[in-house]
């Protein structure tokens, strides 16, 4: 227990880095919140490797060495195909929990007028755009954002990943049971984000219960995304898979908004952070749970090892 608390002090250290960051930008007078401010979107980047950091730090005060780290492949052929669920799960939830957010707003849906691309052209000063162009941007994005974007965040995504589900995940089985585990687990990751989500990160700040009910569906989401990271983690054995996974989910996270002629609603949809947006992602999580409770009822080891898996 100590070594998860010395780890949490070290890895929540990101708190008064974003703190310090924010004093920064209160002094430029920069309005809108975090979207409006290239200061604080470029902190957020630092911030995410404060987990990684506080792994190394947590493992060198200890002398706790660095094995096992849940770093490289365990068993690669038997575990492949939860590396490349890492890679394109997130992309699929995301487009599937668009769908159902499009199939319950179908006024919203549309493939030539969204609200991002019409602003995005619009700033760019580009006001005669084909629906051709359109579509070909669509597609463009879509394209990169599932091949490439676990890829392109995989950095970034191991530097939280490392430390959340490479280090604090199997510490925490090791004392608790699955459930629990990815409940305290979850809420730990969404209270870490509760800075940002401050500033507007995700759902803005003009919403009715400002900040707390943005903390509490963040605090939500991290749970649900959370299991998932997890899953793939302990079935792989390593936290590789859930860095393309989280690099994965940030690049696709708004994808839907591509489609949405309103622009939607952070907290509904057709961005993955809504109850609908996220609804398959959601079911994808209790799934993923009953799979690992019954594992564990079975008296079986959850985290992936060469011993186990020989």
């Amino acid at each position: 227990m100590k070594r998860i608390l010395l780890y949490l002090a070290f890895a929540l250290f990101q708190l008064g880095f974003i703190g310090l960051v924010f004093h920064i930008h209160l002094a430029q007078e920069v309005n809108g919140g975090l979207a409006s401010s290239s200061l604080l979107q470029l902190s957020i980047a630092p911030a995410m490797f404060f987990p990684a950091i506080a792994v190394v730090l947590t493992r060198l005060i200890t002398r706790e060495g660095f094995k096992p780290g849940f770093i490289f492949p365990v068993a690669f052929k038997k575990t492949w195909k939860f590396w490349l669920l890492g890679w394109f799960g997130p992309s699929f939830l995301v487009l599937a929990g668009a769908a159902v957010y499009f199939i319950l707003n179908p006024n919203d849906f549309t493939l030539d007028d969204a609200l991002m691309i019409t602003t995005s052209f619009a700033s760019a000063g580009m006001t005669d755009v084909s629906a051709e162009q359109i579509h070909a941007l669509i597609a463009v994005q879509l394209g990169f954002g599932i091949l490439v974007g676990p890829l392109l965040n995989l950095i970034t995504g191991f530097g939280e990943e490392w430390g959340w589900r490479g280090y604090l995940l199997p510490k925490m089985i090791q004392r608790f049971k699955i459930v629990p585990t990815l409940l305290i687990c979850g809420v730990i990751w969404g209270l870490w984000h509760a800075p940002v989500t401050i500033l507007g990160h995700n759902y803005g700040i003009g919403y009715w219960g400002y900040p707390v009910t943005g903390i509490l569906a963040m605090c939500v989401l991290c749970i649900v995304m959370g299991t998932f990271l997890s899953y793939v983690t302990l079935r792989s054995g390593s936290c590789i898979p859930a860095a393309l996974a989280h690099g994965g989910f940030n690049a696709m996270v708004s994808a839907g908004m591509l489609f949405s002629y309103t622009g939607g609603n952070s907290f509904i949809g057709p961005m993955a952070t809504g109850i609908l947006g996220g609804s398959a992602l959601i079911v994808c999580a209790v799934i993923m749970t009953i799979l690992l409770v019954r594992s564990e009822r079975r008296g079986e080891a959850l985290m992936r090892t060469r011993e186990n898996l020989q």
